[in-house]
């Protein structure tokens, strides 16, 4: 296909097209939504807990009970219940070894939609160079790496318009993994690598200006922006099993022999 960037190891395509794109390649998706899905699936996984990525629009309560996990309502609401959020900093140690169905308009969609894909692991500042170092070792199943910076959504698109508002958030992520992917990478991923570059020794101040962080800072959630600019603080590595994601051992992985589809295993 003209469009599809596929004489390059390394791609970026945007939002939920591009993630159809990319999984019917056979792709190793990284989702990148910095504020604040797939931040918050990093944090939820760094600390034991497993997320359940769900599409809005569908009954997520009735799915929830029939995974046996915990639905997370909105922000405002579920803080008044002491329950975690979408927020990544809602989630702690007390949370290790719960199940909980997260519903966006952004990730966990393009989770959704990607499903299917080789791999789709959860990227973001948090988990840059982790999430990179996985990829580069999945690399050995012959497939290529497409970044996915989600974007947003325009609340008020008319009939006629798009309704995908990029994100100036998760480019820059996006750009922080490319930076550590091997592998020749397409010209819309070296360029935006080169944005996150550019932009390193500004992020956190970019992030507290952007469009995503103001709009969080002006519904009283600073905390989530502070917390989702900092570059590689975990190590951890959620990858899409099924319909949840689980945290990659840190010591390789290969493909399963024989079955079409694989698992993880010391190298």
């Amino acid at each position: 296909m003209l469009f599809d960037q596929s004489p390059y190891d390394c791609r970026v395509e945007w939002g939920r097209r591009g993630t159809r794109e990319a999984a019917a390649r056979g792709d190793i998706i990284i989702v990148v939504d910095v504020l604040s899905f797939s931040s918050t699936v990093v944090s939820a996984a760094a600390v034991g807990a497993e997320i359940f990525p769900f599409p809005p629009g569908q009954d997520g309560r009735e799915y929830a009970k029939s995974v046996g996990a915990d639905y997370i309502f909105g922000r405002a609401e579920a803080a008044k219940l002491g329950k975690p959020t979408l927020s990544p900093v809602s989630f702690s140690e007390e949370h290790a070894g719960k199940k909980y169905v997260l519903i966006s308009q952004n990730g966990a969609y393009c989770t959704w939609i990607g499903a299917k894909a080789t791999a789709v692991l959860a990227g973001s500042l948090l988990n840059a160079s982790a999430a990179a170092a996985a990829a580069n070792i999945l690399q050995q199943l012959g497939a290529g790496i497409t970044i996915i910076p989600c974007g947003e959504k325009w609340a008020d698109a008319g009939e006629h318009e798009d309704s995908l508002r990029p994100a100036v958030e998760d480019y820059l992520g996006a750009g922080a993994i490319l930076s550590y992917l091997d592998g020749e990478k397409s010209p819309e991923a070296a360029v935006c690598e080169g944005a996150f570059q550019a932009a390193q020794p500004k992020l956190a101040e970019y992030l507290w200006e952007c469009g995503s962080g103001r709009e969080l800072r002006a519904r009283g959630f600073e905390q989530d922006v502070v917390h989702c600019s900092r570059l590689d603080a975990m190590d951890t590595v959620p990858v899409l099993r099924g319909d949840h994601f689980v945290s990659l051992p840190q010591t390789g992985y290969i493909k399963q022999n024989g079955t079409g589809s694989w698992n993880f295993r010391p190298l």
